[in-house]
């Protein structure tokens, strides 16, 4: 049986000077930042460095300032709104009649790359990607706890010509008990409308300086949608992978996974994405760079094939099975471990749609939860990012 007829048959049915970010929304980036490279699946912020505001995939955490974790961040949010029991991470059930079948995680990400390979060629003058990001936080006792989540929206408009604006907007949609059982929870402990979250926070330059705590309150109300644009980085530079490119690199970038990988760990240098001071592995930093190629950037169908292949040859790659995206889709998961100072030992997970060989979107779970992620059950994710479009548009929104 082929690698796609397998993939099938295990198939379920199923930017921005000049404006204030609105409170929930700079706690949710800092939280992210905090973890270092994480969040992300993110790519988070994978337009180039440098740029004023920065959006994309939080999983992957490219475009933040990584930070030593220590103290406490104290966030108060409040609850709106039915829970929703979409994007908790909890494995999709097989099909009625379908064996569970848990593919190796080579057989995806081939299976993947042959998909891609496959997709029509599409370019025009906007790059348009939009992504609904979440974090998750344990509030409570392990006796009495329950699990809210933040959810924000991102919208990104990247010029295919040099000189052209670069355009963003984003929206705070509030925030939720993450389940039926968490609303439960919530319900008992008297449904209270605001939480104290705490997150290790940053020390000064170089881990220096006195630690402190952050006060951010917010109601979790809908906020309006807030447009921004600026310039590109050095009037040219769209995206960082490893380092700053331009539009025509990455419609140049090589369509061989071996020089593909070459071209990428040209700007490895033994550390993590955000900070020097963490160091990384060659295939965490090529899982995460590759995960915001994939996931974020306006590449080829070709090249977006030699990246999946080239992680198909990543020994330390895993498959985690079927899941559900933040949107309830189901997918095939690949992943790979990573043991953090500030969140413990953690999954980094891409989930890609089988029928199409595209990314749906990723998860961070707490594999062994501590720091940031401390008090939170084993295999809970606590950040989330959907893939909800990317396209090519003729203009920026006006």
């Amino acid at each position: 049986m082929s690698v796609i007829k397998r993939l099938a048959a295990a198939r379920p049915e199923e930017l921005d000077p000049g404006r204030e970010v609105d409170q929930v929304t700079r706690s949710t980036e800092l939280s992210r930042a905090m973890m270092g490279s994480r969040a992300t699946g993110g790519t988070d912020g994978v337009r180039a460095k440098g740029t004023r505001r920065q959006i994309a995939w939080p999983m992957w955490g490219l475009g933040l300032v990584g930070a030593a974790a220590a103290a406490a961040l104290v966030v108060t949010t409040t609850v709106s709104g039915p829970a929703d029991d979409a994007g908790t991470g909890r494995q999709a059930p097989p099909a009625s009649g379908s064996p569970a079948v848990k593919l190796d995680a080579r057989t995806v990400l081939l299976a993947a790359a042959e998909r891609s390979a496959g997709q029509p060629e599409q370019a025009g003058a906007y790059w348009h990607s939009t992504r609904l990001s979440r974090n998750y936080y344990r509030i409570g006792s392990a006796a009495d706890g329950y699990t809210i989540y933040t959810e924000s929206r991102s919208d990104g408009w990247t010029p295919r010509a040099t000189g052209q604006d670069q355009w963003s907007r984003e929206q705070n949609l509030g925030a939720r008990p993450a389940s039926p059982a968490d609303e439960a929870a919530w319900q008992r402990a008297g449904s209270p409308t605001k939480f104290t979250i705490e997150l290790p926070t940053v020390k000064g330059p170089q881990g220096k300086g006195r630690l402190k705590k952050f006060v951010v309150t917010t109601d979790a109300t809908r906020k309006p949608a807030h447009v921004s644009h600026s310039p590109l980085t050095d009037g040219d530079k769209v995206f960082w992978l490893g380092r700053n490119v331009t539009m025509k690199d990455l419609r140049g970038l090589p369509t061989d996974p071996a020089r593909l990988k070459a071209w990428l760990l040209a700007s490895y240098d033994g550390h993590g994405t955000e900070s020097t001071s963490e160091k990384m592995s060659s295939d965490q930093w090529l899982f995460t760079v590759a995960g915001g190629l994939i996931t974020d950037m306006p590449i080829t169908p070709k090249v977006r094939a030699a990246a999946f292949r080239m992680l198909a040859n990543l020994k330390t790659v895993e498959s985690v099975g079927t899941v559900k995206d933040g949107q309830g889709r189901a997918g095939s998961a690949v992943a790979i471990v990573e043991n953090t100072k500030a969140g413990g030992v953690q999954q980094r997970r891409l989930i890609i749609d089988d029928a199409t060989g595209r990314a749906l979107g990723s998860d961070i779970v707490a594999v062994k939860p501590a720091g940031t992620t401390a008090g939170m059950p084993a295999g809970s994710v606590w950040n989330s990012t959907t893939i909800v479009t990317d396209e090519w548009v003729a203009s920026p929104p006006r």
